[in-house]
């Protein structure tokens, strides 16, 4: 399920992207980017609707999951259903 992250709190939200930013390890390149950074990155791909705060009811667990990768959950339930 689809949480909008406007309706999170400031605090919570912010815990939330840097917790996945750790988790993730993400490739930015050769450069290296700082934390903050990084969470300024996913909170604007998150504005732009690249991404999304997903709760996973089957792990009872919040995450940040790409559009892309909403898609393939989708259509995976879609397969499963059938």
């Amino acid at each position: 399920m689809i949480i909008p992250f406007e309706q999170l709190d400031k605090d919570t939200l912010y815990n939330l992207i840097e917790s996945y930013v750790l988790r993730e390890g993400t490739d930015y390149g050769e450069q290296e980017f700082s934390i903050e950074s990084k969470v300024a990155q996913v909170n604007q791909q998150l504005k732009s609707g690249e991404a999304m705060v997903f709760f996973s009811e089957l792990h009872e667990s919040v995450t940040i999951i790409s559009k892309n990768e909403f898609k393939a959950l989708q259509s995976e339930e879609r397969h499963q259903q059938q």
